[in-house]
């Protein structure tokens, strides 16, 4: 029998061990690298549109967290209200971010440096919008959560305030509110008294004021690049067309008209922002309305063969009640526009997100796109 060489053992083990290593390291420089995110961080301020979660340990109806909702995206049924990325998710992928921006709900520590998502479903400019369907984070609730984060950050910035300043203000922050105030409000006159108090173009400018004053709070805490959202066509949405017996227009467009009294002074205080009121600061305005307006009036050139009616849903235009548990879905997900009565499908999400990351246009991103954004 022969005695076992200890030394030689260690000399061939090393050995192994040396070409290993060289070929993982050859391995790894012939790999193309994973590409560096365009901004360090990106932080979501919002409703159902972009919610990721964040409504789904809360008491509400607001909540997206069951089966066929996230149908199409790898993790299931995450909280996010179509059947697969939203649109924020689809710019996170364009920004270079290797993983979705988390929801608040869960991300705590170093996770926090590269975002956050406070948006919440039902949520709205004014404090009590949405609690027709029970609780959510309003906008001010959102940046008070943000105003903690940056609490968290200062301590992971060891209290440099002027490092975490220059961090914040590399970072994109995006705004989508509004719907709410419309939908879950203002045309919801038996739970609000908002449209016997204001008229529409008062409570336009009543939620600007609002919005202004949350939005400036935002650059307080150290926000720079800032994309604001106008609000879509909801007019249009299958909610709306199953409730709506108008004449001549599909539409409701009582609805929109007041949508757009509140749009048009949202890019007017972009432009305020941006000539020199928060100092700094560059504001794009998305103009969502006209997105959505374009894909509803030219859906087939877009690939849409269903833009009326909800994938998922139940009675007129499958928007009378919204997408319920365990219902089956349409099949084919990317010949519909909208997924339930309320939210864009994936496809439509991802062609948001593109068209305004790098429109050539100021028709969809004003004054510069998302992309422009990023650089500067």
């Amino acid at each position: 029998m022969h005695a076992f060489n200890m030394k030689g053992f260690w000399k061939i083990t090393m050995s192994i061990s040396f070409v290993f290593l060289w070929w993982n390291i050859g391995k790894a420089c012939s790999q193309p690298q994973p590409q560096q995110p365009q901004v360090p961080g990106f932080f979501i301020f919002g409703d159902s549109l972009v919610d990721n979660g964040n409504n789904n340990g809360i008491l509400t109806l607001a909540r997206a967290n069951y089966r066929p909702y996230g149908i199409d995206f790898p993790q299931g049924a995450t909280g996010r209200f179509t059947n697969g990325r939203t649109y924020v998710d689809a710019l996170a992928q364009l920004l270079g971010f290797p993983n979705y921006i988390p929801p608040y709900a869960r991300t705590r520590g170093r996770a926090l440096l590269r975002g956050v998502n406070y948006a919440s479903g039902a949520s709205g400019i004014r404090d009590e919008t949405g609690n027709n369907l029970g609780d959510h984070a309003s906008m001010k609730q959102q940046v008070a959560n943000f105003a903690d984060t940056v609490l968290q950050m200062r301590r992971l910035f060891r209290g440099d305030t002027n490092a975490l300043n220059s961090y914040l203000s590399k970072c994109i922050f995006y705004s989508g509110m509004g719907s709410n105030d419309y939908l879950n409000n203002y045309y919801m006159p038996d739970f609000y008294t908002t449209s016997s108090d204001y008229t529409p173009k008062a409570y336009a400018a009543v939620l600007l004021q609002d919005y202004s004053r949350m939005l400036t709070q935002l650059y307080t805490l150290g926000a720079r690049k800032v994309i604001v959202s106008a609000v879509g066509q909801i007019g249009c949405i299958p909610y709306q067309l199953a409730r709506y017996h108008g004449n001549g227009s599909r539409c409701n467009e009582k609805i929109n008209s007041a949508i757009s009294l509140f749009n048009s002074g949202l890019r007017k205080l972009v432009d305020r922002f941006n000539g020199g009121e928060l100092r700094g600061a560059k504001f794009v305005f998305l103009d969502s309305y006209q997105s959505t307006s374009d894909l509803y009036l030219n859906g087939t050139s877009y690939g849409f063969e269903v833009i009326d009616k909800g994938c998922c849903g139940v009675g007129r235009n499958n928007g009378q009640v919204t997408c319920l548990p365990l219902q089956a879905a349409c099949e084919d997900r990317r010949k519909y526009l909208f997924w339930d009565a309320f939210h864009p499908t994936e496809v439509a999400n991802i062609y948001f997100a593109k068209s305004s990351y790098s429109s050539q246009t100021q028709s969809y991103t004003y004054p510069i796109n998302i992309q422009q954004l990023a650089m500067l």
